[in-house]
């Protein structure tokens, strides 16, 4: 089983940037995806940013975004194992959410505790 640690959310004015990280904890059998949903009270998860997997690495050439957040967030692959990080600029209030990690592999789904970005002046 995969544990997936989050971190580097917090408080933002509008306009500013965040850098979220995720680290795989454990080694995934099979990994196909890697990223970020993101999510508000009464509201269903929105996919915000993944990157696939080619043979057990992970692909920068393969991302994809969420609309709502494409041309303002990347997500890129850290040096150390399975991991990735998500630069947040030129924020919105919107943005407000609960960012949960998530990879996918040949043995499901592994989401992480959620970290939490709040978007406010």
């Amino acid at each position: 089983q995969v544990h997936l640690v989050e971190s580097g959310g917090g408080l933002v004015q509008p306009g500013g940037s965040l850098r979220l990280s995720c680290a795989a904890q454990g080694r995934p059998v099979n990994p196909v995806t890697m990223g970020w949903f993101r999510q508000t009270p009464g509201k269903e998860r929105d996919v915000v940013a993944w990157m696939d997997f080619s043979n057990g690495v992970l692909n920068s050439g393969r991302t994809g975004y969420g609309g709502s957040v494409s041309g303002r967030f990347t997500i890129s692959p850290e040096n150390t194992g399975n991991a990735v990080s998500l630069q947040m600029n030129n924020l919105e209030a919107e943005d407000t959410a609960t960012y949960y990690c998530y990879l996918d592999s040949r043995d499901g789904r592994d989401w992480g505790q959620g970290i939490q970005v709040t978007v406010s002046s």
